[in-house]
């Protein structure tokens, strides 16, 4: 896909219209001007199927937009939002007006929160509410809850802290946690999906839902479970794909499988293009479950999809938006 994309010296200029597949933006600028640092997990504006904001978090706020008849959503909170992008998507397809955002790192949240400044439409007044730190905890003292919370976390555990901070950026990887999981949680490697539910029930207006972008390398059901565990009522709003945008990954998946966690899989993204290539986005999460079984004849597990990928394969794995309402 080529992409409408102009590197600088100190940013990345992107093409609204592009990126979020609009005619014409309204409350963002029409080229978006972007700044990361070395803790953010990179925008893949040269493959938009590669990215996950692109390629799933704003088909995913266009139909939750569709499902409220079209009526925007006031607030819009971004946990581990890394560039700003997904909270720049919300400004723009769900109308929010007071937006939240938090990060690991400072300089990732100082980056992001100029992002949003610089790019946003200032004749749509827009609050912004940011803090560095675990998950939601940064934004308690704004004490302001919000319609919407939406995260896209990390899964892939490392060995100490000091790893995600000398060696890798947070938005791949993360440290041990200290809190006590539910088997099902810490098995599949979604401890911080959980956790970032499990809090989300303070900051969440009622009516409102949290929206949890999760690589599916593990079965659907589990997802379900994840949120049943934390005390909600869930739903898939879409089931979708993505190209594996670091391969490297699909190495660390193969090594704590080794190490007994799991099991995960992954596609050759042929098949994954060719499964999709007639399911409506709007549609795809009431499909969801008949989707996966239809590509169960097609799982990789990890050792064998990093093998294709160096044979030259594309590998990608299947995404889920999964839909949290409290009870």
């Amino acid at each position: 896909m080529a992409n409408n994309i102009e590197i600088l010296h100190e940013s990345v200029l992107v093409s609204t219209s592009d990126y979020l597949r609009i005619e014409k933006p309204e409350r963002i600028q029409e080229q978006l001007s972007v700044k990361v640092t070395r803790h953010c997990f990179q925008p893949r504006f040269d493959d938009f199927e590669s990215d996950w904001v692109a390629q799933v978090a704003v088909p995913a706020f266009k139909v939750y937009r569709q499902q409220r008849g079209g009526a925007a959503v006031d607030s819009f909170c971004s946990i581990g939002t890394g560039s700003g992008l997904d909270v720049l998507s919300a400004v723009e397809i769900l109308g929010a007006t007071r937006v939240g955002l938090t990060d690991v790192h400072e300089d990732v949240v100082a980056a992001a929160t100029d992002n949003i400044a610089r790019n946003y439409n200032q004749r749509h007044p827009l609050t912004i509410e940011s803090g560095y730190g675990d998950l939601l905890a940064p934004l308690r003292p704004y004490a302001a809850p919000y319609d919407v919370i939406y995260e896209n976390l990390p899964n892939i555990l490392l060995q100490s802290t000091e790893e995600v901070v000398a060696e890798r950026n947070s938005s791949a990887y993360l440290p041990p946690r200290t809190e006590i999981l539910p088997e099902l949680v810490r098995q599949q490697m979604l401890d911080l999906h959980y956790l970032a539910l499990v809090q989300a029930r303070e900051f969440l207006l009622p009516g409102g839902a949290v929206l949890s972008c999760l690589g599916a390398r593990v079965p659907l059901h589990v997802f379900h479970s994840l949120a049943e565990l934390a005390g909600y009522v869930p739903s898939f709003l879409t089931y979708s794909w993505k190209v594996q945008g670091d391969p490297e990954l699909i190495s660390d998946y193969e090594r704590n499988q080794e190490n007994g966690f799991g099991p995960f899989f992954f596609y050759r993204a042929e098949v994954l293009q060719a499964r999709f290539k007639h399911v409506g986005i709007a549609e795809s999460g009431e499909n969801a479950l008949e989707i996966e079984r239809s590509l169960l004849p097609h799982r990789l597990d990890p050792a064998c999809a990093y093998a294709a990928f160096k044979n030259g394969e594309r590998i990608g794995h299947t995404v889920a938006v999964l839909k949290s309402e409290l009870r």
